[in-house]
Parts: C-alpha cells; structure tokens; sequence
C-alpha cells in the first residue's frame, strides 16, 4: 500500500501531554488525527496517503484503545516501521505527582481510573506501557514543561523544511498572590507601581482596557520603567538566540495580575512582534 513520507506516533501516560504534542505538528503542517485503534492505523495511513498534501502524518494512540499496551509494541516493529520508513515513535511521560496534580485541576478522569483511585491508575499504566516506552524513538518527560515549552520542543525537533526554528518567547502575566508560575527565565516584579485596584472605577477593567493603559502612563515612573525594561530585554535576545534557545518565558507579576503585570506584558509582546519575534502572550490570572 502507498504510505505517507513520514510518519509520528505520538503515545505516553495520560495527562503526559500528548494533544499538545498534536497540535504543534498540526502547526508544522502534520495531517493529525487523535485516539486512533491501532487496528484502523493502516487503513488511515492508506486513507490519507491519496491527499497530495498529506506527505506528514501525526497519530495519537494510547490506553483509551483496548489492548494497547500488549497490541501496538509488535505492530510497530512487524507492520509500521516497515511500511513507512521514515517512522518515529514518541513517548510523554511525567512524575506521579505532576500527573495526580493535572489531572486534579482539568477534573477529567483517567482512562484506567474507573474502579482504582488515581495514583494506583497512573502506576497501573506507567507498568502495562513499559514495552511501548522501550521502543519509542524519543522519549520526553514533561513534569517540568509549560505548554509552551513543550510546544517549542517539539517545533524545534520536527520541523522539517530546513529552516531554523524561531525562538518562541512566552510572556506570561500573573498575580503573586496566586502562586509564580514555573520555568520562567525572567521574571519581573512591577509591584512598585501604582495599582488601579484601589481606583474604584478602574477595579472591574483589566489591563487590557485603555482606561488601564492611560491611568499607567499617567504615573510619572511608568514610561521610565518601560523603557528600561524593553532595552534590557532588546539587550538579552540575541545572546539567548546565540546560546541556541528555543524559547523564552518572561514572567511579569503584580499583586492580582490583573492590571498592572496585564498591560506590561500586552505592550511588550506587541513591541516584541512588530520587531518580527515569535511571541505568545498568556494572561493566566487577569479574570479571576
């Protein structure tokens, strides 16, 4: 049967990572699909093969299909290595504890989850999937990834029209008050300014609203925070791009994040884009 030039099988523990994983080779141009049985594999393959355009393929398959774990490790290696011979296998894996954490904030339920508590699920399937991680080309454990990490790990692996991958720089606004968010490169403080929280009329806007940006530029230290702010961080790209990295994450924290850390982090990403940076702008705590 005709097969694609190339082929990911993206696999691992549930809560690992893997949609994420999904849509970033759905941005690198991957013909993606999720949660596929490992019998429908071949007959998708050969599906997809007859779209001209449809030269990279993702799959995601797991747990969720019956049998996995004892099904897919002999189809990989007797079937789908030999049908397509640019095949690499991922697996996502992470801690216990980062897994239990995960699922506990998105309130979905774990696959093996139905009569086991959690923890006793997530070691019932790091064990069954043994076999499958012992295989896998790459093996990635994502306890300490953000999104955005993970995300740019995977731009900077699979792209493949040979151009160098841009670095990806991330910048994150936040309320100290409800924790600091991790792997952050940079991390600035602007508590020292004025807060709109105490303005009655500017407490329900956020940062983002010009009534926000106006009342912070009125604030005699502001403009002169700003500006030294965006020379430094001018000063630091291009010694981070020649230390090769991938991504960046600036993290900006005010006391709630809503207003203050909001309009920094907005003003700075646009400033950062118009100069032709990749930039992701992730406001976390600006509606709580």
């Amino acid at each position: 049967m005709k097969a694609p030039e190339y082929l990911v099988i993206i696999t691992g523990l549930s809560g690992s990572g893997k949609s994420y994983v999904q849509s970033t080779l759905e941005d690198l141009g991957f013909y993606c699909t999720d949660n596929l049985p490992v019998a429908l594999i071949e007959p998708f393959l050969q599906e997809v093969s007859e779209h001209e355009k449809a030269t990279r393929v993702g799959i995601v398959a797991d747990v969720r299909t019956h049998d996995f774990a004892t099904i897919f490790p002999d189809f990989y290696r007797d079937r789908l290595q030999k049908l397509v011979p640019h095949a690499i296998l991922i697996f996502l894996e992470a801690t216990d504890e980062v897994l239990a954490r995960r699922f506990s904030e998105t309130r979905r339920p774990h696959p093996l989850a139905k009569d086991l508590p959690i923890e006793e699920a997530i070691r019932a399937e790091r064990l069954a999937l043994t076999e499958v991680k012992s295989i896998a080309n790459l093996v990635l454990d994502t306890s300490q990834f953000s999104v955005h990490e993970l995300k740019a790990e995977v731009m900077k692996r699979f792209q493949l029209d040979g151009n160098d991958v841009s670095m990806l720089i991330t910048l994150i606004s936040f309320g100290f008050k409800y924790s600091q968010p991790y792997n952050l490169d940079l991390l600035f403080d602007v508590r020292f300014l004025p807060n709109p929280h105490f303005v009655p009329e500017l407490r329900p806007k956020t940062g983002v609203d010009p009534e926000i940006i106006e009342y912070l530029r009125q604030q005699p230290e502001y403009e002169e925070f700003y500006r030294r702010l965006r020379d430094f961080v001018g000063y630091l790209l291009p010694q981070y791009r020649k230390e090769m990295k991938s991504y960046l994450t600036i993290g900006i924290g005010c006391t709630g994040g809503r207003h203050r850390s909001v309009a920094i982090a907005q003003r700075l990403g646009e400033d950062l884009e118009k100069e032709g940076h990749t930039v992701e702008i992730v406001h976390r705590d600006c509606r709580r």
